[in-house]
């Protein structure tokens, strides 16, 4: 530290920061707390509120994210809804918050959140007369290398698609912008004109009195006690104060949202903990700032900065961050914490650095102040579980200002109308489950992802905490057959095996946005699953099975599936299980094992939400039983045209399609072990077999399957290779193309939709209205031209889509083509809107007759758009490639 600023430090008494920016609504009390706006709760020591007995909805936090939600459900024409806080409104994170209003976020619907959020606090002070420290400065992402300036030019085309503005520009226009920058090592910025700073408090106080104007109660000094539940649904508020009866609980309580959720009369797992987080605090500068200045995002050097009454306040993520609060609840309101000069030197080292002209600045604090992160950076929001009524909105990953606006809307939305208008899957709580509940876990995760938050992150990254929490039986023995690993729902999964010989240290510390040094290995083995036979261990498939003593289970599932599930024993229906919009809430596959047993297969995110779903749905019946059997079964894909051959041999069974037909399932012998459940389908198209094996012969049959499969050259696949053979084959994955607001008319499986049977479904109505009125966008496979894969930067997913220079949609996957040696996008198009402004149904003549590009950032790449899958196109190109051999041949 220089000694300039140590001195300054000195000479500068240590004062606790009242607010962001001057003369804004709140203000400082006598013992340093917040005044709360009479009108909305207690003031200073008079008498509490009174408690009421019952309301409609009780939301717990008085932070700006409870204050959004009751905000929005108040604007959405709810009554009765009461919302409580334990200390002083506003007077826990959101005091401290540094007041940043930024759109870079890493994935759209947070980008989404974002831009919302910065709309509605733009409008906040006209609305409700509070003043909020809103300054629209716009933002500066610095890049220091090529790697993060490709990031950058890749999250701007991801902006554009939303339509915010953003510029990609060079080092001497961030100079113009800022005159305080250093620039010598950039390489360029993103600017993002519309970015704003706010202050906090005031923006929680406006949004307070907007909700108490639509009859929100809020009282303060009221602290939860544990939420109420009776058959599964939420009944009552227990406070310390006394009892509310209600239908709706929302958990923001932000820090302590755990220990609220484990301290319920059912408890509610909310995977967040608590990290401290650090920023320094500038007297005036000597040419004092003015307020308008760009914030900076230095996130090479780990650092923001942003105008603070003529100075700065700037901080940053830390590379090694201190957990707090892994015990649990000490306090009611968060004090100030301890100063920790030595952990934050390496930050205003940092800011020195980006801005030498600080040097002569006088310190005017150092704040230590909470923030609660998630084990994937990202919020958690939804409806519980296991629980009707119980919603949860917190974890924000120390972007609670920059979400809190877009956050409550959607939450809001789904308490009203039972979905939001924008596919949260990605922020869904339902994303985890109670293995993500340890506190040992996330204290170790979240010092993971508070460094990550600023970490540059390339395709396919990996977190390195909290593995090896649930494995395959197989796990020991992959690994030491060169398996490389990555983690799915807390699932080790193989990405490709690594040859012996192969530089492993290298090829896991390959990262890049370009070619993969993995690319060969993966071409391997995807040549071996064509040619011969490989085995995928994919025994983190979600797995449930549904039986009943009658016709229940078919009766439960033909209600929510859309494909027909009535069908002989042993036969495979790959079905949808439907919204009453007609969208994905799950993609499986369904066994009927016997007359009144099914075996359902879904994806391995979907184990908590599709339970969840299914659940919601079975009728209280004591003869209709649901069990998650993930556990109880190993699964290997056996993929290759000498599947067959080994599985033969191995059961004395003859397993050609006269045999053993597609899309069937049997009970069979596989060496010594009984009772395996082979299945005729492999999730890529490719011929060969699914084998669900109980884990106790998992070791005995992967063994036999090797040992009898080496004559036909056998060997290791992983996931990587899977991807690929499942997008040459135009195969959507649920939680990559397909969601919540995807149907099955809109991927070209109206074949998977008992639309000619009698038989009603969730979501009929609505396909049958779709089909009436017409699609109006279409899942299509692009094929990249005049691409250099050893060159170009890749695809691999959220690129914008472009038909005949207009937007005309994104990629949802990518994966490069071993057969056709080029780079195939899958994703949705939709046609531009008419001249009146309203949707236009999409047709096949749209998409074969437009010229198509793949925006790489900002690279723009020409592109064939096709319907149907690549092994028809292969056929033909193959066969094209055959007639021109003959006529050659003729022409010799």
């Amino acid at each position: 530290m220089c000694s300039c600023v140590r001195s300054s430090r000195a000479l500068s008494p240590v004062l606790r920061p009242a607010r962001l920016l001057p003369q804004t609504g709140y203000r400082l009390a006598g013992r340093g707390l917040w005044t709360s706006p009479p009108c909305l709760a207690v003031g200073g020591d008079s008498t509490l509120l009174p408690l009421p007995s019952q309301a409609r909805v009780v939301i717990c936090g008085g932070g700006i994210v409870g204050s959004s939600v009751a905000f929005h459900l108040a604007k959405l024409g709810w009554t009765d809804i009461v919302l409580l806080e334990q200390g002083r409104l506003g007077a826990g994170t959101t005091r401290l918050c540094a007041g940043i209003v930024s759109v870079a976020k890493p994935i759209s619907i947070e980008c989404q959140m974002a831009n919302y959020s910065n709309g509605l606090y733009k409008g906040l002070e006209e609305e409700t007369g509070v003043k909020t420290g809103y300054v629209k400065t716009g933002s500066l992402c610095l890049a220091q290398n090529q790697d993060r300036f490709l990031s950058l030019k890749r999250l701007a085309s991801r902006l554009k698609v939303m339509g915010i503005s953003c510029n990609v520009i060079k080092p001497k226009e961030v100079a113009k912008l800022h005159p305080h920058v250093n620039i010598h090592d950039l390489v360029g910025a993103l600017h993002l004109p519309g970015d704003a700073v706010v202050s906090p408090p005031d923006i929680n106080h406006a949004l307070a009195v907007a909700a108490a104007g639509h009859g929100v109660k809020i009282l303060e000094r009221t602290t939860v006690q544990q939420v109420l539940v009776e058959n599964g649904q939420v009944t009552a508020v227990e406070t310390d104060r006394g009892s509310i009866e209600c239908e709706f609980f929302v958990n923001c309580a932000g820090q302590w949202a755990y220990e609220l959720g484990q301290a319920s009369e059912m408890k509610v797992s909310i995977p967040l903990h608590g990290c401290e987080q650090f920023y320094l605090l500038t007297k005036p500068l000597q040419d004092p700032l003015p307020p308008d200045t760009p914030v900076l995002m230095d996130m090479d050097g780990r650092i923001y900065v942003r105008p603070w009454q003529g100075g700065v306040l700037s901080g940053g993520f830390e590379k090694n961050p201190k957990p707090i609060f892994t015990e649990g609840r000490n306090q009611l309101e968060i004090q100030n914490m301890q100063e920790d000069w030595d952990h934050f030197e390496p930050m205003l080292s940092a800011l020195l650095r980006r801005m030498p002209s600080l040097e002569s600045a006088e310190i005017h604090q150092l704040v230590n102040c909470p923030e609660s992160f998630t084990p994937d950076m990202r919020c958690l929001m939804g409806e519980t579980p296991g629980i009707s009524g119980y919603f949860v909105l917190a974890g924000m990953n120390s972007s609670g200002l920059a979400f809190a606006g877009g956050a409550g809307k959607y939450l809001a939305e789904w308490m009203t109308y039972g979905y939001p208008t924008a596919n949260v899957w990605p922020l869904d709580i339902k994303r985890f489950g109670n293995l993500q509940s340890s506190r040992t876990f996330l204290r170790h995760r979240v010092m993971e992802v508070m460094p990550l938050l600023y970490e540059l992150k390339v395709p396919r990254w990996d977190f390195q905490t909290g593995r090896q929490l649930r494995t395959s039986p197989l796990y020991d023995r992959l690994d030491t057959q060169g398996a490389r690993w990555m983690e799915k729902h807390g699932f080790e999964r193989t990405k490709y095996f690594v040859p012996h010989g192969k530089d492993l240290l290298s090829l896991d510390q390959s990262k890049t946005f370009y070619k993969p040094d993995w690319f060969d290995i993966v071409g391997s083995e995807v040549k071996c699953c064509k040619e011969a036979v490989c085995v995928i261990d994919m025994s983190s498939f979600t797995k449930f099975e549904l039986s009943s003593t009658n016709d229940q289970a078919l009766d439960l599932l033909q209600h929510l599936c859309a494909n027909d599930l009535d069908v002989p024993v042993g036969h495979i229906v790959h079905t949808g299980m439907l919204n009453e919009r007609g969208g994905y809430e799950n993609d499986c596959s369904v066994v009927r094992v016997s007359k009144n047993s099914f075996f359902i297969v879904s994806p391995t995110d979907q184990q908590v939400h599709c339970w969840a779903w299914i659940k919601k749905h079975m009728p209280n019946d004591p003869h209709l039983h649901l069990e998650d059997v993930s556990w109880k079964y190993t699964a290997l894909n056996l993929i290759g045209p000498r599947a067959m051959d080994v599985l033969a041999e191995l059961s004395y069974v003859s397993m050609t399609p006269d045999h053993f037909p597609s899309m069937f399932c049997k009970e069979m012998s596989v060496g010594y072990a009984n009772g395996i459940r082979v299945m005729s389908m492999t999730h890529t198209g490719e011929p060969g077999f699914m084998l669900y094996v109980p884990i106790e012969y998992a070791l005995h049959v992967y063994n036999e399957l090797m040992s009898v499969g080496q004559k036909y050259g056998i060997r290791n696949a992983g996931y990587y290779a899977l991807r690929s053979l499942r997008i040459e084959k135009f195969f959507a994955f649920w939680g990559q193309d397909l969601d919540a607001f995807t149907t099955p008319l809109e991927c070209g499986r109206e074949f998977r939709v008992k639309f000619d049977t009698d038989t009603d479904f969730l979501g009929r109505a609505a396909l049958l209205q779709q089909r009436q009125d017409g699609v109006f966008r279409r899942f299509v496979m692009l094929v990249l031209e005049d691409h250099d894969t050893e060159l170009d930067l890749w695809p691999w997913w959220g690129e914008p889509v472009y038909r005949n220079d207009q937007l005309a949609g994104t990629t949802t996957s990518s994966a490069y083509s071993y057969t056709l040696e080029r780079h195939i996008c899958l994703g949705f198009v939709s046609p531009p809107p008419s001249p009146e402004g309203l949707p236009t149904p999409i047709t096949p003549d749209f998409i074969n007759r437009g010229d198509y590009e793949v925006d790489i950032a900002g690279q723009r790449y020409p592109a064939k758009a096709k319907l149907y899958p690549f092994s028809s196109l292969f056929t033909q190109q193959k066969r094209r490639k055959e007639d021109m051999e003959l006529s050659n041949l003729q022409r010799k």
